[in-house]
């Protein structure tokens, strides 16, 4: 099994990780201190961060989970952290965006009543490069709709997308953001106090027996194998997708529901497993 394809135990979880960010995110508190210390806005109040929001207007259309969705009455913040960089990033902000504005306009509301939004992205790896397949190398990227023509000229939609290099925590200027960008990178907190409280809740969770049976029952990456295994219908990803699902410690009719295969096969991919290891 490949790094890019491994599925990680709960103990080797970080900060970073599936499951693990959307836990650490389910406290106001810690979630209204990233935003703070990343978007330079001031937080009044966060009631609740709703975790993995899905957005599926239609039936035909293709939805969206969201990482971290924060919704009140001014505005609205989603959070996702890639630990490994996905494909097509600006396009999948641009899909991310048209999903949170017809998730916040009812049918038939006047388009002023559109909030403020900000998608902000925590990438480990710095996901933009020029022609010649170099990365440029800035620890953040600020995208906002300007005129080409003139740069003072703002369209003024009231949308901004944020992302962030980890990579490039070195070259970031703000002490604060960059001792966070470290934390990111190499999952060790330094002296920073957030990135520190971070840690300790990453500890903590590890030990929680809930977050730890949640994590195995819930398969965290069913979102990536249903699409490759269900709707390429490739039956090499849906096996390799059940291969990583036995090694967390799904029952095979779990695993069957998650890949399309059948529980005599399960079993006898059980078998190889076992035989190998």
């Amino acid at each position: 099994m490949t790094e890019k394809n491994h599925i990680k135990t709960v103990d080797e979880l970080t900060f970073t990780d599936d499951g693990m960010f959307q836990a650490v995110m389910h406290d106001p508190e810690i979630c209204a201190e990233l935003i703070e210390r990343l978007l330079h806005i001031r937080v009044k109040k966060i009631e609740y961060p709703e975790l993995e929001k899905v957005i599926a207007p239609y039936y035909s259309s293709k939805g969206v989970r969201l990482d971290v969705y924060i919704k009140d009455s001014d505005r609205i913040i989603d959070i996702e952290c890639q630990a490994n960089l996905k494909p097509s990033l600006g396009k999948r902000t641009r899909y991310y965006q048209s999903m949170i504005d017809i998730d916040c306009l009812m049918k038939g509301e006047s388009y002023h009543k559109l909030k403020e939004s900000f998608i902000l992205f925590l990438c480990k790896e710095d996901p933009f490069y020029d022609e010649n397949n170099k990365r440029y190398g800035l620890p953040c990227y600020t995208f906002k709709n300007i005129c080409a023509e003139n740069s003072h000229i703002n369209l003024n939609d009231k949308t901004m997308k944020v992302i962030y290099n980890a990579s490039a925590y070195e070259k970031e200027n703000d002490k604060l953001i960059k001792a966070f960008l470290r934390f990111i990178h190499t999952n060790e907190p330094g002296e920073d106090d957030f990135s520190n409280r971070l840690s300790r809740i990453v500890t903590k969770l590890k030990e929680n027996e809930k977050f730890r049976s949640d994590y195995l029952a819930m398969n965290l990456h069913d979102f990536d194998i249903r699409y490759e295994a269900l709707n390429e219908g490739r039956q090499e990803k849906a096996v390799e997708a059940a291969i990583n699902a036995i090694a967390l410690g799904l029952s095979p009719e779990q695993i069957s529901k998650i890949t399309s295969l059948t529980v005599e096969q399960i079993l006898e991919l059980q078998k190889e497993v076992m035989v190998k290891t």
